[in-house]
């Protein structure tokens, strides 16, 4: 027989402990979630609780309710945007589209919220910068400036370091803010369901008429593409509400090669050197030149992934020194 019977076990609370507790709750802490009472009953009243005792008072008091148990969220339909161009959801899907033919990759995927048209899709290694600058290219060729994008909170939408660098619009936005395009971020993957569903589509009928082409590449897919599009859309697509076109053409001073791409500032050092991702560039020693020393300079990047250094107004000589 084990000598502890009839003692109080080691984690039984102390007579009256829970009841003052809950009181306190009760009296002040209602509408707060578990872990914000155990917190505030420990500074404030001096009651040491671990969070989950406090999660069973409530629950059995009837102040919290486990996630399990709450009905699930209702996501309502949004009504379709009325004109064609006003509203582009875009996502990126990653998937084996070339099944064993060939490893995983990316396809990019801009789609019209009025009509449910697909308008662009671009295959790529993976979601990156440089990769939607491509898609937003064929796509400003194709059709012209759509009035907004919709898309999800990645990194390449939406900066997820601001508090540290100081920048909040990411490179992609500030492209789209140069072109007069608006951006929205949706909150969920349900906010953004026209892309989201299309994905699931795309998963299926695309990854078949691949096979049946023979098609294992990204070159060829990407060519591949736009008579996908016809025939998708042709099945697929709505008439929108408004027979006008929202889409704008590009004007003259807008230069795609020059608004698509990385613009990184950095400072100009006594030797006449500028350094980005273990890079350095090594500026031509002229007057004026020397002149910059000590001030910002835009190292540049482009869609075909070359790199050089330049201003607004001026591009500089240069030689390169990998670290």
């Amino acid at each position: 027989m084990s000598g502890k019977r009839g003692r109080a076990g080691n984690h039984q609370l102390p007579a009256g402990k829970a009841q003052r507790a809950l009181a306190l709750i009760r009296e002040r802490y209602a509408d707060f979630g578990p872990t914000l009472a155990r917190e505030k009953l420990r500074e404030c009243h001096g009651i040491e609780l671990v969070v989950e005792t406090v999660r069973t008072l409530m629950i059995a008091a009837g102040l919290w309710v486990p996630r399990r148990e709450r009905p699930p969220k209702v996501y309502q339909p949004r009504a379709r945007r009325a004109c064609l161009g006003e509203l582009i959801q875009i996502d990126g899907s990653d998937h084996r589209w070339f099944e064993d033919r060939a490893p995983a990759c990316t396809l990019l995927v801009f789609i019209d919220d009025a009509t449910g048209r697909l308008m662009t899709l671009h295959f790529t290694a993976t979601e990156l910068t440089f990769s939607y600058f491509e898609a937003l290219s064929s796509y400003l060729g194709a059709h012209g400036k759509p009035v907004a994008l919709y898309s999800d909170k990645a990194s390449v939408f939406r900066s997820t370091a601001a508090s540290k660098t100081g920048r909040s619009v990411t490179h992609f936005g500030r492209a789209l803010y140069e072109l007069n395009i608006d951006t929205f971020c949706a909150n969920s993957s349900p906010a953004k369901g026209r892309v989201e569903r299309a994905h699931l589509t795309l998963q299926d009928r695309l990854v078949k008429e691949l096979r049946l082409r023979g098609i294992s590449t990204r070159e060829a897919a990407n060519a591949y593409a736009p008579s996908f599009i016809a025939d998708f859309n042709r099945r697929f697509g709505k008439p929108p509400r408004s027979d006008y076109d929202a889409h704008r053409p590009l004007r003259d001073d807008e230069d795609l090669r020059q608004i698509l791409a990385y613009r990184v500032p950095r400072r100009i050092s006594n030797a006449l050197t500028v350094q980005y991702d273990r890079v350095m560039y090594l500026l031509d020693d002229t007057p004026d030149n020397r002149k910059l020393i000590h001030r910002y300079i835009d190292v540049w990047g482009f869609v075909n992934l070359r790199w050089t250094v330049r201003s607004m107004w001026r591009t500089y000589g240069f030689l390169i020194n990998v670290h």
